[in-house]
C-alpha cells in the first residue's frame, strides 16, 4: 500500500483525534471506503482487510488491561474500587451474576435461569440446557463460600454420567471469570518487584542508599498487592475497605490471607533487611499491575489432567526445582532456584479444573486436602505457602463409587460437596442441544425434515426415565408430562411427585454425544447425500444399528429395552405426522369457516330450542344433529355430555362479546381441532390420498395433493423431498386401514 493511500485511511473515522482506535466498529469495510474517498468496487484490498481488523480493535482497552503503577497509586485504586481485592470464590460469584438471571416456576417449584451457563461469551457455544436445577445448587455452593460460610474450604465435586455437560460447565467457569476479569468490575491487579539483572537486592551505581532497578520480576503465583502489607497493619487497611465495600451480589466481606510465596518472601525480606526496616522504602520496588486470568496464559486458571503415573508426580501440581538456576544462586532451596507453576500455583486468585479428578494418583489427592482446608499447598523444600483459588473436579459414576468403597479416602470425601450432574429429561431441552449442532446456519446442502432431531430426542429422553410406578400411565405420556404437556387426570401436584419418587432419573439412560454421533452418521450416508435431505427414519435406523456394538451397553436386557423404545418413538412420530398431514388437507380457510358458522347455527338453535332457516329451501328446520355430533365425536364429547360442552361453547361466544371480542372458527382451540378433523374426514376421500401408493394418480387428485404439499412446505417446515415422503408415508398408513386420529 502507498504512502498517501496509508496516511488517507489513518485519517479515516477509523481513528480519533488523539490517534486511538474508535470503540465503535464500522458496519464494513466499505463504509471506510467512501469516508476515505476510496473507489467502492467488487474487489477487496489489502487497505480493505487492514481496516477490517483495525475495526474490531480497542488500543484503550489494550491500555487498560496492561496497566501498570505504583503500590500507592494501587492503594488509591483500592479505596476507589475496593473489590478489585475479591477472593476468587467472591469473583467467580459476582462473575456468574453479573449476566444476570430469570426466574420461573415449574410444577409449582422456583426455578432461577443464569445467564451465564447460556454462554454469551462465545455466541452459545457451551451453552447447557435442561440443567438449571444442578446449576442452581452449584450457584448457592458459590454464594456460601463468597459469604465465607465455610464452603470456600470444600472441592466441588461435579458429578454424572458421561457427557451430562459436567466438563462443559466447567469450562464454562474458566471462561466466564476470564471474561470477567477482562471488565472494569472484575479488574484484578498483582505486582512485580524491580531488582537488579540478578534478582538481587544490591545497591544502585547511582545511589548506594538504594537498592538498582533495572529489571522486572513478577510474582510467579499473581499474588494480591495487599500481601505486602504486614499482617499487624493489615487489618486496619481492610477494615476501612470493607467500610466502603459492598457487593450487589453478595455480604462477603473483603479478606486477605497468609504471606507472599517463598520467591516474594525472599526478595521483601532483603529489601527490608537493605533498607533497615523502612517499608516505604521496599514499596518503592513494586511495580503493580492489571492482569487478565486467561488459561492460555497460564495466569489464574488452571487445569490438570491424570496422566500414567510414571510420568507424573505432584509437582506438576507445586512446581518443582530449576537445576539451571541452583549454580547462579548455590542452592536449591532458594526459591528463585524453583519454578512456582505447578497447575495450584499459577491458578492461584481464579480456578482450577481436576478433569476426572478420582482418578489421580492417592500423592496427588494429598496435595488437595491442604489445598482445600487450609489453601495451602507444600512445594518442595519450602514452607506452607497460601493459595486463593476455586478447586473444581468432575467425575463419572463408577470412579464416585469406588471412592465410597475407599476407606483411606475418608478424609478427601469429607473434604469435597458433590453436585449431581444428570442428562436432561425435558424433551424441549434436549432438543436444543441438537439443534446447537445441527441447524441450517452450521448444515449445508443438507435439508432436515421436521421431527428428524425431536424424535433423536425423544428416544434419548426415555431411555433416562424410569418407569412410572402409577397404574395407566406410560413411559411416553411421562417424557410428556414432564415436558409441560397436560393430560387429564395429572396435576403439576402429581407431576411433582412423579419427579420426586424417581430418584435416580438422569443418572442413567443414553448420552447426547450417541445421539450426535447418529444424526452425524445418517447426514453423510449415501441416501442423505443423493436426496440432500434426511428424515427421522434414516436417523432412527441410524440409533437402533448402533446399539449391538455400543461400548457402554453391556446387558443384553438394556439393549433389548432400548428397541423396544425406538417402536414406541415411531408410533408418536406416526401420530405426529398423521396430524400434520390432516391439517394440511383441512387448511382450506374458507371451507373450515363455512363448517364453523354452520355448526355455530345449529348449537345456538339446540341451546335456545329454535328451529334452523334452511339457505336453500327458505323451510324452518331442525338443528342439524348429525353435523354437530360429527364434529363433536372428533375430540371425543359422548353423546351423554353433548349438551354440557354446546352449552359451554355458547357461554364462551357470549363472553366473548360482552368484552367486545369477535368469535372466529379458531378462538376455541378445542373446537378448531374438532373442526380441522371433520374438514380432514370430508375431504380426505376427494383427495385420494390412498392412490399416492400407486402408480396412477389423476390429474385432478394431483393437484390437491401439489396444494397439500405445499402447504407442509409452507406452513410445517419440509422440503419438495421431505413433503412428498411424509405424504407417501401416511398414504401408505391409510392404505392399510390404519387411520384413527390422535
Amino acid at each position: 500500500m502507498n504512502t498517501p493511500r496509508l496516511t488517507q485511511l489513518l485519517r479515516s473515522p477509523l481513528f480519533d483525534e488523539g490517534g486511538f482506535l474508535r470503540r465503535e466498529p464500522l458496519s464494513d469495510y466499505r463504509s471506510v471506503q467512501r469516508e476515505t474517498g476510496a473507489p467502492i468496487g467488487s474487489s477487496v484490498s489489502g487497505a480493505d482487510l487492514i481496516a477490517s481488523v483495525d475495526a474490531r480493535l480497542d488500543r484503550r482497552r489494550f491500555q487498560d488491561h496492561h496497566w501498570s503503577g505504583t503500590f500507592w497509586e494501587y492503594l488509591d485504586i483500592c479505596a476507589k474500587q475496593p473489590g478489585v481485592v475479591r477472593n476468587a470464590y467472591q469473583r467467580l460469584y459476582d462473575a456468574i451474576m453479573s449476566q444476570g438471571s430469570e426466574r420461573y416456576k415449574v410444577f409449582k417449584k422456583e426455578a432461577i435461569r443464569y445467564t451465564f451457563f447460556s454462554d454469551p461469551f462465545d455466541n452459545g457455544a457451551d451453552a447447557i440446557f435442561g440443567l438449571d436445577f444442578a446449576l442452581m445448587q452449584l450457584v448457592d455452593f458459590l454464594r456460601s463460600a463468597a459469604e465465607g460460610y465455610g464452603t470456600d474450604k470444600r472441592i466441588l465435586l461435579l458429578h454424572g454420567p458421561v457427557g451430562s455437560s459436567k466438563s462443559t460447565i466447567a469450562r464454562l467457569l474458566k471462561k466466564g471469570i476470564e471474561n470477567y476479569s477482562r471488565t472494569s468490575d472484575g479488574a484484578m491487579y498483582s505486582f512485580s518487584w524491580m531488582l537488579d539483572e540478578h534478582c538481587e537486592v544490591s545497591a544502585s551505581e547511582h545511589d548506594p542508599k538504594l537498592a538498582a532497578t533495572t529489571h522486572e520480576f513478577k510474582c510467579p503465583m499473581h499474588e494480591e498487592p495487599l500481601v505486602l502489607i504486614p499482617r499487624e497493619a493489615r487489618a486496619d487497611v481492610l477494615a476501612k475497605l470493607n467500610a466502603t465495600f459492598q457487593s450487589p451480589y453478595h455480604n462477603g466481606k473483603l479478606k486477605v490471607f497468609g504471606d507472599p510465596d517463598p520467591f516474594c518472601r525472599k526478595v521483601f525480606e532483603d529489601l527490608m533487611a537493605f533498607y533497615q526496616g523502612d517499608w516505604r522504602k521496599v514499596m518503592e520496588h513494586v511495580k503493580v499491575r492489571r492482569i487478565v486470568l486467561s488459561e492460555k496464559d497460564r495466569v489464574g486458571i488452571g487445569t490438570f489432567q491424570p496422566k500414567d503415573e510414571k510420568n507424573q508426580d505432584s509437582t506438576e501440581l507445586t512446581g518443582d526445582i530449576n537445576y539451571r538456576k541452583i549454580a547462579m544462586y548455590g542452592s536449591d532451596s532458594d526459591p528463585r532456584a524453583f519454578n512456582f507453576d505447578g497447575e495450584l500455583n499459577i491458578a492461584n486468585r481464579g480456578i482450577c479444573e481436576f478433569i476426572e479428578v478420582l482418578k489421580l494418583d492417592v500423592a496427588f489427592l494429598y496435595d488437595l486436602l491442604g489445598a482445600s482446608q487450609e489453601h495451602t499447598i507444600k512445594p518442595k523444600k519450602f514452607a506452607q505457602t497460601y493459595i486463593d483459588e476455586v478447586i473444581l473436579g468432575h467425575t463419572n459414576e463408577p470412579e464416585y463409587k469406588r471412592l465410597q468403597s475407599n476407606e483411606m479416602m475418608e478424609a478427601f470425601r469429607d473434604r469435597t460437596i458433590k453436585i449431581d450432574v444428570p442428562y436432561n429429561i425435558r424433551l424441549d431441552d434436549e432438543i436444543r442441544i441438537y439443534q446447537k449442532d445441527f441447524t441450517s446456519g452450521k448444515v449445508r446442502g443438507v435439508h432436515i425434515a421436521p421431527h428428524t432431531l425431536e424424535v433423536a430426542a425423544m428416544w434419548a429422553v426415555l431411555t433416562r426415565l424410569e418407569e412410572p410406578k402409577k397404574a395407566g400411565l406410560g413411559l411416553m405420556q411421562k417424557l410428556k408430562l414432564y415436558n409441560g404437556k397436560s393430560i387429564p387426570g395429572y396435576t403439576e401436584d402429581s407431576v411433582r411427585e412423579l419427579k420426586d419418587e424417581a430418584h435416580r432419573e438422569g443418572l442413567g439412560g443414553i448420552s447426547p454425544r450417541y445421539i450426535q454421533d447418529k444424526i452425524s452418521n445418517a447426514m453423510v450416508s449415501r441416501q442423505a447425500i443423493e436426496e440432500r435431505c434426511i428424515n427421522p427414519f434414516m436417523v432412527l435406523n441410524e440409533i437402533e444399528s448402533g446399539l449391538t456394538h455400543h461400548s457402554l451397553i453391556n446387558d443384553e436386557n438394556t439393549r433389548k429395552r432400548y428397541r423396544e423404545l425406538l417402536a414406541v418413538v415411531k408410533e408418536e412420530y406416526e401420530d405426529i405426522i398423521k396430524g400434520e398431514v390432516q391439517r394440511a388437507i383441512s387448511a382450506d380457510e374458507d371451507a373450515i369457516k363455512r363448517l364453523c358458522t354452520n355448526y355455530i347455527e345449529s348449537v345456538r338453535a339446540y341451546t335456545q330450542k329454535e328451529r334452523v332457516k334452511n339457505k336453500y329451501t327458505g323451510r324452518d328446520e331442525e338443528p342439524d344433529e348429525r353435523l354437530m355430533r360429527s364434529i363433536e365425536e372428533k375430540i371425543d364429547i359422548p353423546d351423554s355430555r353433548k349438551d354440557d360442552f354446546r352449552q359451554e361453547i355458547m357461554n364462551y361466544i357470549g363472553a366473548l362479546s360482552l368484552d367486545g371480542k369477535k368469535f372466529e372458527y379458531n378462538t376455541n382451540a378445542r373446537l378448531y381441532r374438532a373442526l380441522e378433523l371433520k374438514l380432514f374426514e370430508d375431504q380426505r376421500d376427494t383427495i385420494k390420498l390412498k392412490n399416492l401408493v400407486s402408480s396412477v394418480v389423476d390429474d385432478e387428485t394431483q393437484q390437491k395433493i401439489d396444494i397439500v404439499k405445499q402447504r407442509l412446505i409452507k406452513n410445517f417446515g419440509y422440503n419438495e423431498t421431505s413433503a412428498t415422503d411424509v405424504l407417501n408415508y401416511v398414504a401408505s398408513i391409510f392404505a392399510r386401514g390404519d387411520s384413527k386420529s390422535r
